[in-house]
């Protein structure tokens, strides 16, 4: 197979020339921005996935374009490495630099990765395509086409597909379908084969009641969920709100981030009893979170962290049950409440790690378990089971005399483990409440969430700070950290701490206590540090329990 690199210079220039001259950086959500200025963005990632796809000796690679929880006129492209993993760090250096280099010197950038990484530019490649619901993606979606097609590459097409469900084709692909099939009809029939089984008929249980209402922030969420209604025979008694389909604009007053930062249910919700579970997915259903409103009228959030505590405590359960030698952890940020963290230490006896904001970092640190889960307080997160953890719970089921061993690989089949799926994280939950017979006032009452509040403090130079231990130490400038403690101590359950933002030059200020009034006072006394002792000004209030940022 003979390939002509001028072929990708002259696909850049006539169909995707570049029209930003702005620096781009590849993160955590990849690229990221207004949509008409993603097309050469696309076309120079469908370029790269192919180079991956070969460097890794053929194995299928992904690309998701969404701008998940971003308004509409955003839009966004993420690589999906063959483990449905996010892509290796290492590449994400050489993706900025594709992206930003001018056209007339494509060609060469090209040929300069496939020089200094070996690539074998005629070994096969395939690449899977995914894309959610925005009216703009299936433009961005043949930019990504044709950058395989410039290097002769096999490009298989998925849709309007969720971004966890086209992480699951990718490692079902690459595992030779030990995952599951990589189709749209084997993950539906994956979860739910594992939900139903799990439900075994008892469709209500104590206080737990078959009926959830599912906000799908007319994202590409809402429609998978509509699909998973027809198969799952009313195993689960869902009602679809925002559903998207030629009504409502995509996360616009509706979905996760929405109904989290606002505090408060989103738009369309119907009438509902006290206390009925609700849940908000994002626009492309990577995370979840739920809410009720109790017999006051007063709205009540369930987040990743809750999530995270019921899911931890259950499968601490099975593991105790099942007489299993496995090591179980769970993995927050520093935004975590300070309330679950005592509750998973204390009442659950669950091993805690703190790392870095960002999913990659909770998926690389939960690998280290034999079972690690993780969840961001935005309701980002999945559990990853280690082979062997597998075969343990698989060798205890053969035996015969321990049937919560059945359940658990049950349990296991129905966790997405390559990447936070608000659908597969919907459905453990209500197995979870199911099994436990608990509704929401149960689930809520575990622990009270300390008080807590955001700033952001605008400053010349985000890199004037720098911080250590999971961002909660800070170690430039000098003196910060010793006048946070200072100020710490003065309030009972205090803790505060400060870091530079990942997108724009603030520095965000986190703080809670034990009242609202004092959560209050803490924070603004650490936002008057950073402005004195960091150069910054304006204090701006963040939504206490907006956690991704």
């Amino acid at each position: 197979m003979s390939i002509n690199l001028r072929t990708v210079y002259a696909f850049a220039r006539e169909m995707y020339p570049k029209l930003s001259t702005e620096h781009i950086q590849y993160g955590t959500a990849g690229f990221r921005g207004k949509a008409e200025f993603l097309d050469s963005v696309m076309f120079r990632m469908g370029v790269l996935a192919t180079l991956r796809s070969r460097f890794r000796s053929g194995a299928a690679i992904g690309v998701m374009i969404t701008a998940s929880h971003n308004p509409e006129p955003d839009n966004g492209v993420k690589l999906v490495d063959p483990k449905g993993e996010m892509l290796e760090a290492s590449w994400e250096s050489i993706a900025t630099d594709l992206v930003n280099v001018s056209d007339q010197e494509l060609e060469q950038q090209v040929a300069k990765i496939i020089k200094d990484n070996n690539i074998d530019i005629t070994s096969s490649s395939i690449v899977y395509v995914g894309m959610d619901n925005r009216y703009h993606s299936p433009r961005l979606l043949k930019a990504v086409a044709d950058g395989v097609i410039a290097l002769k590459g096999n490009v298989r097409e998925y849709g309007i597909v969720t971004t966890p469900m086209l992480h699951y084709f990718v490692v079902s692909a690459n595992t030779k379908e030990a995952y599951g099939k990589p189709t749209e009809e084997g993950y539906y029939d994956k979860l739910i084969t594992a939900f139903k089984t799990l439900r075994n008929d008892q469709l209500e249980n104590g206080n737990y009641k078959n009926n959830l209402i599912f906000d799908g922030a007319n994202g590409v969420g809402a429609r998978k969920m509509l699909q998973f209604i027809k198969r799952m025979q009313n195993s689960l008694q869902v009602t679809v709100i925002n559903q998207g389909i030629g009504q409502g604009k995509i996360n616009e007053d509706c979905g996760a981030d929405y109904v989290k930062v606002q505090q408060r249910p989103p738009k369309s919700m119907p009438e509902v009893e006290p206390y009925t579970r609700c849940c908000s997915v994002d626009g492309d259903a990577d995370r979840v979170v739920y809410f009720f409103s109790n017999d006051k009228g007063e709205f009540q959030l369930l987040d990743g962290d809750r999530i995270a505590t019921l899911v931890a405590g259950y499968l601490m359960d099975l593991v105790k049950k099942c007489q299993l030698d496995l090591r179980l952890g769970l993995v927050q940020t520093a935004y975590a409440n300070g309330a679950s963290t005592d509750y998973i230490v204390n009442e659950l006896k669950v091993p805690v790690s703190c790392v870095p904001t960002g999913v990659k970092h909770l998926h690389h640190k939960a690998l280290e378990y034999d079972i690690g889960v993780y969840f961001e307080a935005n309701g980002h997160g999945t559990v990853v089971f280690s082979d062997h953890a597998k075969s343990t719970v698989a060798e205890a089921a053969k035996a015969g005399d321990k049937p919560d061993a059945k359940i658990f690989l049950k349990i296991i089949d129905l966790i997405n483990e390559t990447v936070g799926d608000a659908i597969s994280d919907m459905l453990l939950v209500e197995t979870i409440l199911n099994h436990k017979g608990w509704d929401v006032k149960d689930w809520i009452s575990t622990y009270t969430d300390l008080p807590n509040q955001q700033l952001k403090i605008k400053v010349q130079d985000r890199n004037v700070i720098a911080t250590t231990d999971a961002e909660r130490v800070c170690v430039k400038p000098e003196g910060l950290q010793i006048e946070i403690n200072k100020a710490v101590s003065n309030y009972k359950r205090g803790r505060a701490f400060v870091r530079p933002s990942g997108t724009e030059d603030v520095v965000r200020v986190y703080a809670e206590a034990n009242t609202k009034e004092d959560t209050v006072s803490l924070a603004h006394e650490i936002g008057i540090l950073v402005q004195r002792l960091a150069g910054g000004v304006g204090p701006e209030l963040v939504h206490p329990n907006n956690a991704h940022l």
